[in-house]
């Protein structure tokens, strides 16, 4: 499974600095920062950091991150943007994660679960190293937006990637866990919009309240 990974690191980052990448980045991390809130000192778990894209801005905000990933030539990737700095990266499989119970403060997950299958065991691993009244954070591709359905359509043609995938709505990131979650959704424009309208698009769709945003991003609270 994590061969399908090797030659996407550097393809992934690159998306990113596009202008259309850079406006998308910026949406998805102003969400998962208020999700999370990470604060200085803190240890945090970042469960399929990937190439470390979004874990830079947990990482700024003085938060100790252990980056967790199942694909070596992303956490080799990601190891490049943290020199000095308090990352520490780890190989492993977020369905069972080789740290104790009570661990981390908050533990964060992005784009990663749906690669997986069995997705309440790997919340529960979440759950399980997060201490009681830390927050779990887990962001994935909406299986109600145009986006989800565009890769949908790319994994029926074959795509490397997205055939691998599986989507969840919100009510699916609900059921992950019976803790009582909140969940909300970003990034409403799609790939084909003019970007000088997107910022419009973002603010009247994020006003109605839509659970149709292309990112998903949910937050439980560990019970005490």
């Amino acid at each position: 499974m994590t061969q399908i990974f090797d030659d996407w690191p550097e393809i992934y980052d690159l998306w990113f600095e596009t202008p259309l990448g850079r406006l998308i980045k910026g949406y998805e991390s102003k969400l998962l920062l208020e999700m999370l809130k990470p604060q200085p000192g803190e240890l945090i778990l970042d469960a399929g950091c990937g190439t470390g894209i979004f874990t830079a801005d947990i990482v700024e905000t003085g938060a100790r991150v252990v980056g967790l990933e199942l694909a070596l030539a992303m956490l080799r990737r990601a190891l490049t943007k943290f020199p000095g700095q308090t990352f520490q990266p780890v190989i492993g499989d977020m369905r069972y994660l080789p740290f104790a119970d009570d661990s981390f403060q908050k533990t964060i997950s992005i784009t990663a679960i749906e690669f997986i299958q069995d997705a309440k065991t790997a919340v529960g691993e979440l759950f399980r190293v997060t201490k009681p009244k830390g927050y779990i954070v887990v962001a994935t591709l909406n299986s109600l937006s145009p986006w989800a359905q565009q890769r949908k359509a790319a994994a029926q043609k074959g795509h490397s990637l997205f055939k691998h995938a599986i989507f969840r709505s919100p009510d699916e990131i609900k059921r992950l866990s019976p803790v009582e979650s909140i969940v909300q959704t970003a990034i409403y424009f799609d790939r084909n919009d003019d970007p000088k309208i997107a910022s419009e698009i973002e603010k009247a769709d994020s006003e109605k309240g839509s659970n149709t945003g292309a990112f998903l991003a949910a937050r439980w609270i560990k019970p005490e």
